[in-house]
C-alpha cells in the first residue's frame, strides 16, 4: 500500500489541532464569563456569585491545563512535518509567537495561580484583577494565533528573499503584518464563537442541575447570567459572519466560491446555496435547495450582479468544494440554531416561565455540542478552503513538507496521537466530571485587603492563615441554597 506523505501529515495536523481547538475556545468563553460573574459579585455581593464564580474557576483550570498539553505538540509539528514551511514563514511566525509569549502567556500565568488559589488570600478586588488579567491572557494569545493564521490567508507587510528552496518571507512592516485584511474579520468571529461556547457550556451544567433538582439557586443565576451573554453574541456571530464572508469574497474568491458551491458564474443574479451535494467532477449541484438572486443581494446588495464562481479560478489553484461547503454550512445552521434557541430562552424568562419548562433544559444540556460543532466547522471551512495554498498565493502545501521525513513515520506518529489523545480526553471528561458531580462549594469571605505576601503566599503554596480549604464544602449551605432555589421555583 502506498502512503502519501503530504496526505498523512495533513491529516495528521488536522487531527492534533481540531482536538487542540476543542480546549482554547472553552477557556476563552469562560474566562469573559468569569469576569461578567465576579464583577456582579462586586457590584452584589452576593456570596452566590461568589460560590459561581469558584466553581466556574475550577473548570476553567481543568480546561486550560488540557490546552497548553495539546498546543504544545503543534509547535513541534512546525519542525518536524512542516520544515520546509517553517523556514519560509519563519520570521513572521516567530514575531507573533514571541508577542504571544510575551503579551499572553506570562499575563495568563503570572495571575493564574491567585485565580485558582488565591480566593482566601487576597481581597475581592484584587482576585477580580487577577480574574480580569486572565481572561486578557487567553483573548491576547488567541490574537496572536489568530494574526500569524491570517497572514497564511492574506499575506500583507514582506518581501521574499532568497530564490528556491532557501527563499522565505521577511516582514518589511510590522503593522501591516499584523493588520493585514482578514485579521480583524477573523479575530472578532474566532472569540465571539469561543464566547459563545463559554456561555452554552455554562448553560448546559446548569440546566442538568435544575433537572436534577441540585443546587438550584446557583444554577438559576449561572443560567441567567450566561443566557444574556450567549444571548448578544449568538446576535453578534451572524454580523461578524456576513462581514467575514464579504472579506474572503474579496480577498479570496476561490475560498468562497467553493463554500458557496457557486461553479458557474451566473449572467444574472447568483443564487444563494441552502444546502445540496457538490459534485467536483461534473462541477454542479445535485438536490440543492436555492434562493435566487440571494447572494448577490448578500454581497452587492442587487439582485442582477453576479458573483464569481469556481470557471474564473484556474484548475490548478481551486479548492476541494465538498468539505469547505459543507463546513460552511454546518457552521450556519448551528448559528441560525442557537440564535433561535436563545431568543426562546429569553421569550419564556420574560414570561416567567423559563425554568418551568423542562424539554427546554434538557435541549440546553445537549445543545452545548452545537458550538463545539461550529468552532471546529469554522476552522475546517477556513482551512480546507485555502488549498492549495499553505500562505495563500504564495507557497503551496506540497512544497512546505520536510524532506527528511517518511510517510511510515507520519503513520506510526498518528497512530501514537490517537492513543494519546483518548487518553487525554477521557481523564478530561473524568475530571470535569468529578467537579460537576461535587458542584459548588460554600462561599468564604475574602481578606479586606491584599498584601505582597499574600500574593508571594498564592504562589508559593503556603498554608492558608485563615485555615480553610479550597475542596471544602458544607452540606448545610447546600441544603440551604438548595431550599431556597426551591422556594424560589415555587414562586415562578
Amino acid at each position: 500500500m502506498h502512503l502519501d506523505l503530504l496526505v498523512l501529515s495533513r491529516i495528521q495536523f488536522a487531527m492534533t489541532i481540531m482536538f487542540h481547538y476543542l480546549f482554547p475556545p472553552l477557556s476563552i468563553g469562560l474566562g469573559a464569563v468569569l469576569v461578567f460573574m465576579e464583577g456582579m459579585y462586586l457590584k452584589t455581593k452576593d456570596p452566590q456569585y461568589e460560590a459561581i464564580t469558584r466553581f466556574w474557576t475550577r473548570i476553567f483550570a481543568a480546561n486550560f491545563a488540557m490546552g497548553v498539553a495539546t498546543g504544545i505538540v503543534m509547535e513541534f509539528e512546525f519542525g518536524t512535518n512542516w520544515a520546509a514551511f517553517s523556514r519560509y514563514v519563519g520570521d513572521v511566525f516567530g514575531s507573533a509567537l514571541a508577542s504571544e509569549g510575551i503579551f499572553a502567556f506570562f499575563l495568563e500565568s503570572g495571575f493564574l495561580a491567585v485565580l485558582v488559589f488565591g480566593w482566601d488570600r487576597v481581597s475581592a478586588k484584587f482576585h477580580f484583577f487577577a480574574t480580569l488579567m486572565v481572561a486578557m491572557g487567553a483573548t491576547f494569545s488567541a490574537i496572536w494565533i489568530v494574526v500569524a493564521n491570517s497572514w497564511m490567508q492574506t499575506p500583507r507587510g514582506f518581501h521574499i528573499v532568497g530564490t528556491g528552496l532557501a527563499a522565505r518571507a521577511e516582514i518589511t512592516d510590522f503593522g501591516a503584518m499584523i493588520f493585514n485584511p482578514s485579521t480583524l474579520n477573523r479575530l472578532t468571529h474566532t472569540l465571539i464563537g469561543a464566547y459563545i461556547l463559554g456561555a452554552f457550556f455554562v448553560m448546559s451544567i446548569s440546566a442538568y442541575y435544575l433537572l436534577k433538582d441540585r443546587h438550584i439557586d446557583f444554577a438559576r443565576k449561572s443560567f441567567k447570567t450566561a443566557l444574556v451573554f450567549g444571548t448578544v453574541m449568538s446576535l453578534a456571530a451572524g454580523l461578524t459572519g456576513d462581514l467575514n464572508s464579504r472579506m474572503i469574497a474579496h480577498y479570496q474568491p476561490a475560498k468562497f466560491a467553493a463554500i458557496e458551491g457557486n461553479f458557474h458564474t451566473e449572467k444574472g443574479g447568483t443564487p444563494f446555496s441552502v444546502i445540496g451535494v457538490p459534485d467536483e467532477k461534473r462541477e454542479k449541484m445535485h438536490y440543492e435547495v436555492a434562493i435566487p438572486g440571494m447572494l448577490s443581494v448578500l454581497m452587492y446588495g442587487k439582485l442582477d450582479k453576479p458573483v464569481p464562481g469556481l470557471d474564473q479560478i484556474p484548475r490548478g489553484d481551486r479548492p476541494p468544494v465538498i468539505v469547505p461547503y459543507m463546513s460552511y454550512h454546518v457552521m450556519i445552521f448551528i448559528g441560525t440554531y442557537l440564535v433561535g434557541l436563545s431568543l426562546l430562552a429569553c421569550f419564556l424568562w420574560w414570561r416567567g416561565t423559563l425554568f418551568k419548562q423542562r424539554w427546554l433544559l434538557w435541549i440546553f444540556v445537549v445543545s452545548v455540542v452545537g458550538p463545539y460543532l461550529a468552532n471546529e466547522a469554522g476552522w475546517v471551512t477556513a482551512e480546507v478552503g485555502r488549498q492549495p495554498w499553505i500562505v495563500y498565493g504564495l507557497l503551496r502545501t506540497s512544497e512546505g513538507l520536510s524532506r527528511s521525513v517518511q510517510a511510515s513515520q507520519v503513520l506510526g506518529s498518528i497512530i501514537m496521537f490517537i492513543v494519546v489523545y483518548a487518553l487525554l480526553f477521557a481523564v478530561w471528561v473524568y475530571v470535569l466530571n468529578d467537579k460537576i458531580s461535587h458542584g459548588p462549594d460554600a462561599p468564604h469571605d475574602p481578606p479586606a485587603n491584599t498584601t505582597a505576601g499574600d500574593v508571594l503566599a498564592v504562589h508559593v503554596g503556603a498554608e492558608d492563615p485563615a485555615g480553610y480549604s479550597m475542596t471544602a464544602s458544607t452540606d448545610s449551605w447546600k441544603e440551604g441554597g438548595d431550599r431556597d432555589g426551591a422556594e424560589e421555583k415555587g414562586r415562578d
